[in-house]
């Protein structure tokens, strides 16, 4: 990806279901989203229930590692961080999404701390849902969220434009069933 194009963060606080993961991680490749993974993770990286979601895009990934969510917002304090969160006052489509801005995501179980959401009340943003509906599930929660953002972006560096495999789009009217 060029310096010159905005780059989006994708952050999991905790996973705990490696499908999950690994289905982020495929969105991450798709996108050019990088992918940051705070432990403690409730999985090995190298689960084959992981590597299998994410199928063959491992090599496009681009993954930081930490230790700790401390560590994570220690390094990370003077970013554009967002937390998505059932608990949020403000709607994700709201949001204007700065260039490297971060999208923080928590565990499946749990969802980010109440105590980090606090010291961040406006970055704390929610997907609409009907009441009794717990949650979306977390991989579905990122997609949505990071293609908002690159939508807001315009789409930058990928591709707007599909192609046929067995035909061209200019053969349509000469196709025949």
């Amino acid at each position: 990806m060029s310096e010159h194009q905005p780059r989006l963060n994708i952050v999991l606080f905790e996973p705990q279901i490696p499908q999950n993961t690994g289905n982020v991680a495929r969105t991450c490749a798709c996108t050019g989203a990088r992918l940051h993974l705070v432990g403690p993770m409730g999985f090995s990286i190298d689960d084959k229930k992981l590597k299998r979601a994410g199928l063959d895009y491992w090599h496009f990934l681009d993954i930081t590692y930490y230790d700790s969510t401390q560590e994570f917002l220690d390094k990370h304090r003077d970013d554009h961080l967002y937390f998505f969160t059932t608990k949020g006052r403000k709607v994700y489509s709201e949001q204007h999404y700065p260039n490297d801005c971060y999208l923080i995501f928590g565990r499946e179980d749990a969802g980010i701390d109440e105590r980090i959401l606090l010291k961040h009340p406006d970055a704390c943003l929610r997907l609409p849902m009907i009441g009794p509906v717990r949650s979306l599930n977390l991989s579905n929660t990122v997609a949505i969220a990071a293609y908002e953002t690159l939508r807001q972006w315009n789409f930058p560096a990928l591709q707007n434009e599909g192609q046929l495999h067995k035909f061209r789009w200019d053969d349509a009217e000469q196709v025949i069933d």
